[in-house]
């Protein structure tokens, strides 16, 4: 067994060790990767031929946790890992967007990427180790790769950045991002702020970048000492130059001249395009055009491609006409659907986003029970992307992963303009209805706008935009382009959002397709980006400027109850039959947990009847009798000396005989007194020893006058 190790020492004196030639050896290649107790075991097995027609990279990238790792059963009935956590599909997601620009464009071999975690110490997140191990197995295999790359998180905490925090010191960051990048270029970044300026998020991804070299170095001394510099030969595509010529000499001039005609429609600019080709196509023998046609394809798209980018380099012209700071056309309308309790419409261009704000209680937050992660969410956020927003005539084959990861960047964008005392468990759902350019930026500012419709007490509202890159030398001749649409996204070199207050950054994510992008590029995006949020910020302030300043009548109101820890069980009752009977007699919810030293009581309703008395019978039940009060009591039973009155939930107390009224009586009875009637008492007195009440009605009535020859009790 010929095992290679190589250790990378961080700048705070942590060690991470990369292994191989120990596990899995019949993958093309495999890595352990181990930092403190937390180790990866990541695997890659590339096809060694390309399925007939591809002309793409058919990656596949999964990230799993594995409940063992920390001692741990997986939850529900088959007690194993099921279907991936929305987690570990994000986790995949930043690997897989790291790695895919870097494999050759003619290498087209199924490849799948396998990262496990098989041990974990709950202390180092083996998230920010995913794309080391990912990139390590790709370099002792022969799989043909311009790597290598490697992924940290980057944390500012109390001024200072620390490269893979803890868990620990995660909680107090404002900012947390993941970085991929190889030797010499920034690849991917994501992450979220607390509202942080430009030059602050430049700073981190220098950190990252900094940090990553050193990553990236290790596996090349790995890569040699294991043998695999020259990666395998292969053949995945059959060329024919002399079509390629053709195809672009005859077909550029048009596809020029329609890159320039500012056509605003999505679906009219396709169809001219298609015409161009349909056009060549017509002058060649049908056999010809039959046998060439996954080529013509190909080298069509070259040529819009190219188009496309001389249009904005040379004449500064952008598809649909716009400059390149331009941001398209803004309508937003809130309050649009009646049955919700918050609702948007956000249009930008050809994108739209049908929004909905949706406020619960504690019984409606999401249960986390991950490997690693357990909890609750308070603030939800999902985002559905059917076909038809595209004008794709297929079925919706339920949630995947694109929209799992854009509506968390929506989420991350928005989660911390959420007051943290706020008592509504929030679900947003963004609709995209249209599609053409960045529908998760449209989330988010619908989403800002359905909130205020709610009338969540949002802090600041919240816009975002995807801004593009056309590059050329590079980077030496460039052009940002703000508010892109979805052809400048599929043709160009950077989709860069970034999401943000009047006072700073949320959230950001940013994928490049070329090598050699700057700090240089990367500062003029952002602070083109500031320029266009503000712009929409602008917008969004024209529909609704402030939250509403109430809930909408259908919502539920909530109040939020801090009751003493050792009254819990009062509330709750045997079995539960107080609380039961609580909202059975009331009509609210009542929700109550433990946290720290108290107890925390949330108590809901859709009317102020039903809330107010359920918030009477908890507010009985824990109150603590006080000498000199007066309750409303209702008698449970008489007795020859008195009656026994309940005057709070559960505590009883004897209003003795003498103690009804200010004349001798003989019996209760007499008083006009039965079991089950109200009556006021006040509590004048508590036995110390026994704690028995003693409570008094007559105290509370009009004392008679004496009469001359009558003695009233006293």
């Amino acid at each position: 067994m010929n095992v290679v190790t190589k250790t990378i020492t961080l700048s705070d004196g942590r060690t991470i060790t990369i292994e191989t030639g120990k596990l899995a050896k019949q993958a093309d290649g495999s890595v352990v990767v181990k930092m403190g107790n937390t180790m990866l075991l990541a695997t890659v097995c590339s096809a060694k031929n390309a399925a007939p027609g591809t002309d793409f990279m058919p990656l596949s990238v999964d990230y799993k946790e594995k409940y063992a790792s920390s001692g741990r059963f997986p939850g529900g009935f088959t007690r194993r890992e099921g279907r991936p956590s929305d987690y570990e599909i994000l986790v995949s997601r930043l690997v897989d967007r790291a790695l895919r620009p870097l494999f050759p464009d003619d290498f087209h071999a199924e490849t799948f990427v396998n990262v496990m975690l098989i041990s974990a110490d709950g202390i180092d997140m083996p998230d920010a180790l995913a794309g080391l191990a990912a990139s390590a197995a790709l370099a002792v295999s022969d799989v043909p790769f311009n790597g290598p790359i490697s992924e940290v998180r980057v944390a500012r905490i109390e001024g200072n950045f620390i490269v893979n925090p803890t868990f620990e010191q995660l909680q107090n960051a404002d900012i947390d991002i993941m970085v991929a990048a190889t030797i010499d270029n920034i690849m991917m970044v994501e992450g979220e702020m607390d509202e942080v300026g430009e030059e602050d998020l430049l700073e981190a991804i220098k950190v990252a970048h900094e940090a990553i070299i050193p990553h990236c170095k290790a596996q090349l001394e790995l890569m040699e000492a294991v043998g695999k510099t020259e990666k395998r030969a292969y053949c995945h595509e059959e060329n024919d130059e002399e079509l390629r010529k053709d195809v672009h000499d005859k077909t550029f001039p048009d596809a020029f001249i329609l890159a320039k005609a500012k056509n605003t429609d999505k679906h009219a600019r396709s169809e001219a395009f298609e015409a161009v080709k349909a056009a060549y196509i017509a002058t060649l023998d049908p056999e010809t055009a039959a046998s060439k046609a996954g080529l013509i394809d190909r080298y069509y798209h070259a040529v819009e491609k190219e188009a496309m980018r001389r249009a904005i380099l040379d004449e500064g012209i952008r598809l649909d006409g716009r400059k390149t700071t331009e941001i398209r056309p803004i309508w937003s309308e809130v309050d649009y659907l009646p049955g919700a309790h918050g609702s948007a419409i956000f249009t930008r261009g050809e994108t739209q986003s049908l929004t909905t704000v949706t406020l619960g209680t504690k019984l409606d937050e999401k249960i986390i029970d991950d490997a690693l992660m357990q909890g609750r969410d308070r603030f939800l956020l999902h985002y559905n992307f059917p076909p038809f927003s595209t004008g794709e005539a297929r079925a919706s084959r339920g949630t995947g992963r694109r929209e799992i990861g854009h509506g968390n960047l929506a989420l991350r964008a928005l989660k911390r303009m959420i007051p943290e005392d706020y008592p509504y468990v929030i679900r947003v759902v963004s609709d995209i209805l249209e599609s053409n350019g960045s529908s998760s930026m449209a989330t988010v500012c619908a989403g800002t706008l359905a909130l205020m419709d709610a009338g969540v007490s949002i802090k600041k509202p919240v816009s975002g935009i995807a801004m593009g890159l056309i590059s050329e030398n590079k980077g030496a001749n460039f052009a940002v382009l703000s508010d892109i649409l979805g052809d400048e996204d599929h043709l160009g070199d950077m989709d860069f959002k970034v999401t943000g207050t009047r006072d700073g950054i949320t959230a950001t994510q940013m994928d490049i397709k070329v090598d050699g992008l700057s700090f240089e590029i990367l500062e003029k995006a952002l602070l083109q980006a500031r320029e266009g949020r503000m712009h929409i910020l602008d917008k969004i302030a024209e529909t609704l400027q402030e939250p509403r300043e109430d809930l909408k009548p259908h919502a539920p109101r909530i109040v939020v109850m801090a009751i003493p820890k050792d009254m819990i069980g009062a509330v709750i009752g045997p079995g539960g039959k107080i609380i039961q009977g609580i909202q059975a007699e009331t009509g609210a919810s009542v929700a109550i947990e433990e946290i720290g030293n108290i107890g925390r009581v949330e108590i809901a309703a859709t009317n102020k009847a039903s809330l107010d008395a359920a918030v009477d019978r908890v507010k009985g039940i824990t109150a603590i009798p006080e000498v000199g009060e007066v309750y409303h009591a209702k008698i449970k039973s008489i007795m020859p000396y008195g009656a026994f009155v309940e005057f709070l939930p559960g505590k009883e107390g004897l209003l003795h005989i003498s103690e009804i009224a200010w004349k001798r009586l003989e019996s209760v009875e007499e008083a006009g007194l039965k079991e089950g009637d109200a009556i006021e008492v006040k509590l004048v007195d508590v036995d110390q020893k026994s704690g028995k009440f003693k409570l008094s009605h007559k105290v509370l009535t009009p004392r008679p006058p004496r009469e001359e020859g009558t003695h009233h009790q006293q």
